[in-house]
């Protein structure tokens, strides 16, 4: 489906509407369950949850709420999920900004992955905090280097996206996921866990979230409804252990205004309640899972076979791998002439080291427009 103007401006950009920006690391708008939204309003408003709704609430969230998550989170988890370790978040970005307000200060050191999430490093750069990076490779972190580093520097935390990795769609090992938690233990940093694509598998299931090691008293693992429900909720959490929890808690934000959207969250709790949550994440997987194949085999029969990826098996993107002596910012400039786009590789790099890279979103565009645009950027890579 084309998307309208009034649906290009509420993407954080200015499209024209025959532009296929591959860029846009969205949900497809066309994609967002208004009914349920519907149907969830109305069940809210019969049931009369506006007295949780309408207050300040608790710092940590509405309990009704964090239950009916906390058996949402049991299920997919496959482990018992405590409401008393739900901490509700402004959604991912809101609880990544909140950590580093409360667990560092100007200058301090954080390890994030080489490449990493392009926005959060803008949200580290709000903070002032002095970003580390860390090499990858298929099976995620580098362990030993990780330890050399966190030796080196003593970071104040590491953030990671374990599962179905911004931009690179790599899911880290089980085995490495324990090697983490037993080098945050050693040399006293925290683990923040960006597990926003956890739930968005279409081929093997990842390893269990980070949050499976809350007792360790190092794992603070945000979670968000942004792309399994709708990201205009701006509704979120952090897991987390009692510990850690209490210093959530003892925000100055939620002294001051109380729990984090306790509105939306009521919302969302009829959503749970109704069970339209998992029948709506089961099609959104189904779908995005033939967006991402559509786009593979159209990038292996378009584009040259210099330009290499590894097809992920959930979340939204892809991250091509052009030739050493290729810059993709130039690139991208032909593309733009052809209607098209992609996040340039330079982004995820607090080194801008990545610059032969290119993130592509399968999750915002229908298959037949992943198609147009992957042929669009053939055709702009033979532009002299």
């Amino acid at each position: 489906m084309k998307k309208t103007a009034d649906t290009l401006q509420s993407t954080q950009v200015k499209l024209s509407s025959d532009t296929i920006e591959l860029g846009i690391g969205q949900p497809d708008p066309d994609l967002l369950p208004h009914d349920d939204i519907k149907q969830a309003a109305t069940h809210c408003i019969n049931n009369n949850y506006s007295t949780s709704m309408l207050p300040y609430g608790h710092e940590e969230g509405c309990d009704h709420f964090r239950q009916e998550l906390s058996q949402f989170l049991s299920r997919h988890y496959r482990q018992p999920v405590s409401l008393d370790r739900l901490f509700i978040t402004n959604g991912n970005s809101q609880g990544l900004s909140l950590i580093c307000t409360l667990f560092c200060h100007s200058g301090d050191t954080i390890f994030v992955e080489e490449p990493t999430y392009n926005l959060a490093l803008k949200i580290f750069a709000d903070h002032h905090l002095n970003v580390v990076s860390i090499p990858m490779d298929d099976n995620g972190i580098i362990i030993e280097e990780l330890e050399e580093k966190a030796a080196r520097f003593k970071p104040n935390f590491l953030y990671t996206i374990p599962s179905f990795h911004n931009p690179t769609g790599i899911t880290l090992s089980q085995k490495r996921r324990e090697q983490i938690i037993a080098l945050s233990q050693a040399y006293n940093f925290l683990v923040v866990a960006d597990e926003v694509y956890q739930l968005l598998h279409f081929g093997t299931p990842p390893p269990p979230p980070m949050a499976d090691y809350l007792d360790s008293d190092t794992v603070l693992s945000l979670g968000t409804f942004s792309k399994i429900l709708a990201p205009g909720l701006r509704l979120g959490w952090i897991q987390t252990g009692q510990y850690l929890m209490s210093k959530l808690v003892d925000a100055g934000v939620v002294h001051s205004g109380g729990g984090l959207n306790p509105f939306t969250s009521g919302f969302v709790r009829s959503i749970l309640e109704l069970d339209l949550l998992d029948p709506y994440l089961d099609k959104l997987k189904g779908i995005y899972g033939r967006r991402c194949r559509v786009i593979c085999q159209t990038m292996s029969k378009n584009l040259p076979s210099t330009i290499t990826f590894k097809e992920p098996e959930g979340g939204f993107f892809v991250w091509l791998k052009f030739p050493s002596d290729i810059d993709t910012k130039a690139i991208l400039t032909k593309a733009r002439q052809d209607k098209t786009g992609f996040k340039p590789g330079f982004l995820f790099s607090c080194n801008r080291n990545t610059t032969n890279y290119a993130r592509l979103c399968f999750a915002y565009y229908g298959e037949n427009q992943l198609e147009t645009g992957i042929k669009r950027l053939a055709g702009s890579l033979l532009k002299p």
